[in-house]
This record gives C-alpha cells, structure tokens and sequence, in this order.
C-alpha cells in the first residue's frame, strides 16, 4: 500500500492540517498535526510508522510550492508512545521532551508501550505483514526539549509545558497568539489514561490544574489533542476539573493501581528491554 492510500488529511486552515491513518481503526489511533510556517514547519506527532508520512506530506503539496527554502521538516513527538512516536525515524529532525530522550534513542517499546493487534489494521500495509512484528525503531532525537522552550515557526511560535502524567515527558505545544493548544494524550476528550508503567496521579493532577489555569487566564480557545475531535475551552476546563476530583478518590486510586500492575506485566512479555 502506498503512503497516498494509507494516510488522509483535511486542511483547518491557517496553515494547520489534520492527518490520520486511514486503516488503523482503533481508538489509540493518534492525530497527526501539520504546521506550516514561514521560516519552519512543524509535524506533531507521527502515527506509527507503517508508511512514509514524509512522503504523504510531499506528494499532497502540504508545505506549499518550494518547502526547500525552508529548514527541514521537524517532527515533534508529544511524548514517546508507540501512536505517537511510531513515524519519528522518517524525519531528519525529531524533536522529544528530555524525560523520553533515553526511551526513543533505545528502543525501548516497553516505555513506549507498543501493543498492536492485527484485528486493529483493516488493510495490511504490505503483503504478509503481522502486528506482532511491529515495533518501534529506535531514533536520536536531534531537539530536546524543556519546559518553556519556544519553537519558532516565523509566523507562529509553539511553546513547550511540559505536562507530565499520562507519561513522565508529556508535553502541550501552546500557540499563545493564536490561542492553540495542542495537547497530546495529556487531554483528549475520552477517558484519560493514568495507568500506564510510566503514568504517576499526582503529576497528571497537577498537569490537570495548569489546564484549568490556562482556561481561567483565557489563554485557550481550541484544543487539538492527540485522539478524537477537537474541542473548546469550555470543554477542557471540564475534563480537566472532572480528572483531578476523580483522582482524589479512593477507587480511583485501587482501579489505577490494578490497570498498572496487569498493564506492567502484559507490556514486559510483548516488550522484552532491547533496542529495536
């Protein structure tokens, strides 16, 4: 199958664009975001990595008529899990949070939680392929990234929060001018997941407060998260609210201990620790 027939896309204007991988129909189907700038463009995140998504991206004519006057594309992963971070080794610039350098840069699919099934893949990428080979390829990011970090599109300027939680380097991507958030799996409009070998409650609650802040000092007007539709501030203030009173509670507590420990094991036997 060719990257034109694996991936689609719809333009949200502005530069922005929103690509997803057709034939992964599974709900850790991640959304790709495309940026396009005057002095930079900017991937976030990269699906995983069945088909050039570099290739996509030149074949529909996403970067404009002469993408070469520019640097090159970079590709920022939000954090280092497998439906995010899957593509990264297509780029020659890959950007990461500091906390998931070691992660990408060894091919640790443990800590990127790599788990694919072949019920998930509606139509093979090529002939003979099974999920069960799938893995993550290691990748040296060549931008490590902090808190408060500024990328600089030309014409518009994401900046780095480093949200952690979900996983230890999490990060939103805030187009402050703009009033943009992109979000990763730190929000989504779906239950948010606090469970996995790397997740940690006090951290997402945390995290949870800076969103609500954001909404408080009318910072946001949009998310654009890592899974599902976009949504408005309103609705980030709610789920974000709704997070850190649930995690107060004790069986909140007893179901995140439990999803972890099974979440543990079932990840340690599908990802042995060895580079990719």
């Amino acid at each position: 199958m060719s990257a034109i027939d694996w991936y689609a896309h719809k333009s949200l204007g502005d530069g922005v664009f929103w690509i997803q991988e057709r034939f992964y129909q599974s709900e850790n189907r991640a959304n790709i975001w495309l940026l396009r700038g005057t002095h930079q463009d900017v991937v976030i995140d990269t699906g995983l990595g069945l088909r050039s998504l570099p290739e996509y991206i030149d074949a529909k004519g996403l970067l404009g008529k002469d993408p070469q006057r520019k640097n090159p594309l970079l590709a920022i992963a939000t954090h280092a899990h497998f439906d995010h971070s899957g593509g990264l080794h297509q780029f020659q610039q890959v950007g990461v949070h500091s906390a998931e350098v070691d992660a990408l840069a060894n091919g640790d699919n443990f800590e990127m939680v790599t788990w694919l099934s072949d019920r998930e893949i509606a139509e093979a990428p090529s002939p003979g392929w099974r999920a069960r080979h799938y893995k993550v390829k290691a990748v040296q990011p060549t931008h490590i990234l902090q808190e408060g970090d500024v990328i600089n599109l030309g014409d518009r300027q994401l900046t780095v929060l480093h949200m952690p939680g979900h996983s230890r380097g999490s990060i939103c991507l805030h187009d402050r001018d703009n009033k943009l958030l992109f979000s990763g799996d730190v929000v989504y409009d779906g239950a948010m997941i606090d469970w996995l070998p790397y997740s940690r409650v006090s951290d997402y609650v945390s995290s949870c407060e800076r969103l609500v802040g954001l909404v408080d000092s009318e910072q946001v007007d949009q998310v654009l998260p890592g899974h599902y539709n976009t949504f408005g501030a309103k609705r980030l203030h709610r789920l974000a609210s709704t997070y850190i009173s649930r995690a107060e509670t004790c069986p909140a507590k007893f179901s995140t201990f439990a999803w972890r420990s099974l979440a543990g094991v079932a990840l340690r036997v599908c990802n042995p620790r060895s580079a990719c």
